[in-house]
């Protein structure tokens, strides 16, 4: 249980983070670092300054296009920082992946996703309208005639349900656990962070490993949101489906964005928020793990030179501001 006694009250910051193979990316306002547990047992980091285009066209500012923007920025940010996690984890050079593998195991991640989450339940869902007009009355309302409201949410029961048995399908694999555990990492460092707690295993692991902020969480919410937007769509056939999912993709990422980080974000304590994001909550249940020490040091090696570089830049904006401070 999480005990915040000695705690300064909770302030949420902007700072995230992924899980890695053995390792733990961090991201803040100005720079993005990652430490990985090398098979020597030392730990690898290294900081990168954080490139946006963000603040040079204000249009990417705005509400939903911002969301589809942060969406692309964090894949490709992310692409980056399993590459280094990938090229330093490995036993051997053998079992290190190239940047070509990397590549093609990312594109072909991509595909896999199209085709599971958005093709395969598409194709379920039809196959039982099919049934509803060949003999099974109980099915009937999927068929042609039926209403695509009820489509369009057996279509997002259906890819919730693969979700959940993705997950607990990799949950299995011994390497994904420890993913998971650094994920776990990750949350409880964050959580110190947010407390005023200085960053060391004592204090880190007195916090839970679920976090409000959680991409999991974000992802059940694309899910909820697509249900929604792809039933106010008219679907005239199946491939008329499948395809109007694709090219919706990002519209109802940028509405989860807009849910879960800009409203819900700003309003974490609010009973109403935390009802509507229970269930996300509880699905980090199944991709986060308790981690052990070791994985805790990671968390903190990559988040120390986000917080060194953004409280650089505030010192630095404080004696531009006040220049008698440097006397």
């Amino acid at each position: 249980m999480t005990d915040t006694s000695a705690a300064t009250p909770l302030k949420h910051t902007h700072i995230g983070g992924q899980a890695l193979l053995e390792g733990v990316m961090m991201r803040g306002k100005l720079n993005w670092a990652v430490a990985v547990r090398k098979p020597d047992g030392e730990i690898h980091v290294e900081s990168h300054d954080l490139v946006s285009t963000v603040g040079k066209k204000s249009w990417l500012r705005w509400p939903v296009i911002r969301g589809v923007w942060a969406m692309y920025e964090t894949l490709a940010l992310a692409m980056k920082a399993f590459a280094i996690s990938a090229s330093f984890a490995g036993e051997t050079e053998e079992e290190q992946l190239s940047s070509k593998e990397i590549g093609w195991t990312m594109v072909i991640g991509v595909f896999l996703a199209v085709g599971v989450f958005i093709v395969l339940p598409a194709l379920l869902t039809n196959g039982l309208g099919y049934l509803g007009t060949h003999g099974v009355p109980v099915l009937a309302w999927l068929g042609p005639k039926g209403h695509s409201v009820w489509w369009n949410l057996v279509d997002g029961l259906i890819r919730v349900l693969i979700f959940f048995a993705y997950i607990w399908g990799i949950g299995r694999m011994s390497d994904i656990q420890r993913v998971f555990s650094y994920h776990g990492a990750e949350h409880k460092t964050i959580h110190a962070y947010e407390h005023g707690l200085p960053l060391d295993s004592e204090h880190i692991q007195r916090f839970e490993t679920l976090h409000m902020r959680c991409g999991t969480s974000f992802l059940l919410m694309v899910m909820v949101v697509a249900i929604v937007v792809f039933s106010l769509v008219p679907s005239p056939n199946l491939w008329w489906r499948i395809g109007s999912r694709i090219l919706l993709l990002p519209l109802v990422a940028g509405l989860a964005y807009e849910i879960t980080v800009k409203w819900a974000g700003n309003h974490s304590e609010n009973p109403v928020v935390k009802t509507l994001l229970w269930p996300g909550m509880q699905l980090q249940r199944l991709t986060t793990a308790e981690p052990d020490d070791s994985m805790v040091e990671v968390a903190v090696a990559a988040m120390q030179p986000v917080i060194d570089c953004e409280e650089a830049a505030e010192a630095a904006s404080a004696v531009a501001a006040d220049p008698e401070q440097l006397t």
